[in-house]
C-alpha cells in the first residue's frame, strides 16, 4: 500500500510518495508563499500532489490515500483547518474536502505536531517502543502523544499541547493567554525576548553587539560562556525539564523524543534536560525513559503525514 504524504507549513510545502516501510519513492517541495492567501496556496498543494501522483504512476505504484500534516488547530474528523497563525486567511477551511476534490483520493488530516510524533514513533527515534511523547521546540513548543501504538487525541483533538502547561506561575504571558507556559519560557523567540529584556535592564553581554540576534546565536553565546546567555539558556532547560517530568509522571511513556530547531543544540540541551527530569520524577522509573533527539530530520513532516495515512489502512 503506497500513500501520498503532504506536509503544509508556513514556509514550505513538502510532499512524498511513501511505502509502508518508510521508504520515500519520490518527493518534492515548493515555497508556501502563505502571504498570497488561501486559494493560491491550495493550488500549489494540489499541483504538488498531482505531480507526485503522476510520478508514482510512472514508478508502477498505486497510491491509495493521502495523509496531510498541517499546522493546527485542526478538526481532523471534519477535515477542517481552524485559522493557524502561520497560514493567514485559513479560517475554518474544509481542507480535506478541497484536497479530495483536487486529487481524487481519500484524505486523512492531522495536526502537524501529532503527525511528526507518529512519524518518529514508526520510523525514527521511537521505533520499537510502545509509547512516546514527542516535543518540537522551535518558534513555538508543540507535541504529540502516542500510547499503545496510537495517537492520543483527547477531547476536541486538544491532547498533546505540551507547550502550554504552566511551568512558572508568575512567568510572562504566553500567546495563548495563560501566564508562565513552557512555550513562553523555552521556545526560541521567548529566549530571545527574555535576553533582550535583561539587556534593556543594563546586563552586560556579548549579545549587546548583535541587536537582531537569533535563538541560535544566543545558544552559541551560552556555549561560549556568556553569562547572560547561559542564564537564559539554563532557565529554559530548567522549565523544559519541569514540563517533561510532569508528562513522564502522568503518562509513564517508554520514550521522550525532542525535535525542532532548538533541539539542534544536541547534548548541550539533552544532557542537562535529563538531569533536570531526574530531579523531579520520583514515582516512575525515570532511568528507563530515555530522552532522545528526533531522528527523522527534514523528512519528519513527510514521514509523519505518511504514517497518519497508513494508520487508516
Amino acid at each position: 500500500m503506497i500513500v501520498l504524504a503532504i506536509d503544509i507549513g508556513g514556509t514550505k510545502l513538502a510532499a512524498g510518495v511513501v511505502e509502508p516501510s518508510g521508504r520515500i519513492l519520490a518527493r518534492a517541495e515548493v515555497p508556501t508563499r502563505a502571504f498570497e492567501g488561501l486559494e493560491p496556496v491550495l493550488e500549489r498543494i494540489i499541483g504538488l500532489g498531482r505531480a507526485l501522483l503522476a510520478r508514482a504512476e510512472l514508478l508502477g505504484s498505486q497510491v491509495v490515500r493521502v495523509g496531510v500534516g498541517c499546522a493546527g488547530p485542526v478538526n481532523r474528523r471534519r477535515g477542517l483547518v481552524l485559522n493557524p497563525p502561520n497560514l493567514p486567511g485559513w479560517d475554518r477551511v474544509p481542507l480535506a474536502e478541497r484536497l479530495q476534490a483536487g486529487l481524487g483520493l481519500p484524505i486523512v488530516l492531522e495536526n502537524d505536531a501529532n503527525a511528526a510524533a507518529l512519524g518518529e514513533f514508526r520510523y525514527g527515534a521511537g521505533r520499537g517502543a510502545g509509547s512516546l511523547v514527542y516535543y518540537t521546540v522551535s518558534t513555538g513548543i508543540g507535541g504529540g502523544i502516542v500510547l499503545d501504538g496510537r495517537l492520543w487525541h483527547g477531547l476536541a483533538d486538544a491532547a498533546g499541547e505540551v507547550g502550554h502547561m504552566t511551568v512558572k506561575p508568575d512567568g510572562p504571558v504566553c500567546g495563548c493567554g495563560n501566564r508562565g507556559c513552557l512555550e513562553a519560557m523555552a521556545s526560541g523567540p521567548s529566549m530571545v525576548r527574555l535576553a533582550k529584556q535583561a539587556l534593556d535592564a543594563g546586563r552586560p553581554s556579548r549579545l549587546r553587539a548583535q541587536s537582531g540576534f537569533t535563538a541560535k546565536e544566543l545558544v552559541q553565546a551560552a556555549r561560549e560562556g556568556d553569562a547572560l546567555a547561559r542564564e537564559v539558556w539554563d532557565e529554559a532547560v530548567r522549565c523544559l525539564g519541569i514540563g517533561v517530568a510532569a508528562v513522564i509522571t502522568i503518562l509513564a511513556p517508554e520514550r521522550i523524543v525532542v525535535g525542532g530547531g532548538v533541539s539542534r543544540a544536541g547534548e548541550f540541551l539533552l544532557a542537562p534536560l535529563r538531569e533536570e527530569v531526574r530531579r523531579h520524577v520520583k514515582l516512575v522509573p525515570v532511568q528507563s525513559v530515555p530522552i532522545l533527539p528526533a531522528a527523522l530530520g527534514p523528512d519528519v513532516g513527510i514521514l509523519g503525514a505518511a504514517a497518519v495515512a497508513l494508520d487508516e489502512g
